[in-house]
């Protein structure tokens, strides 16, 4: 499999931390940042992303997750499934008093389009 790096991510302002995670596993394939338990919180967020899939699909709703805001009193977590290959996601933390939380999901969407899975 390809190796992954996220440092980009670090770029976007109010950067915490990133991990790219597989969702079927809750492995985390790439990390960058800190301040968060990464490994734990990506198998946490895999958890997550299954659930809202099966709700989904219970509701019959023939849609794909977008992504997923979870929004604290400090921070903004972002969970982005890949259009490019639905078993992964970014998981992404925010300091929510210096993100922009439009031009974050923006900017992840754009840093997906550079990822090489060959």
């Amino acid at each position: 499999m390809a190796k992954f790096t996220i440092e980009p991510l670090s770029d976007i302002d109010g950067f915490v931390a990133a991990a790219l995670v597989d969702s079927d596993s809750g492995l985390a394939m790439a990390k960058a940042g800190g301040g968060v338990d990464l490994d734990l919180a990506a198998a946490g967020n895999a958890e997550v992303v299954r659930a809202k899939r099966r709700v989904a699909s219970a509701l019959n709703l023939n849609d794909d997750i977008e992504d997923i805001l979870i929004t604290l009193g400090k921070a903004y977590h972002l969970i982005r499934p890949l259009e490019s290959n639905r078993s992964l996601f970014i998981y992404l933390v925010l300091d929510r008093k210096r993100a922009n939380l439009a031009m974050a999901r923006h900017e992840l969407k754009s840093f997906e389009k550079t990822l090489d899975f060959s």
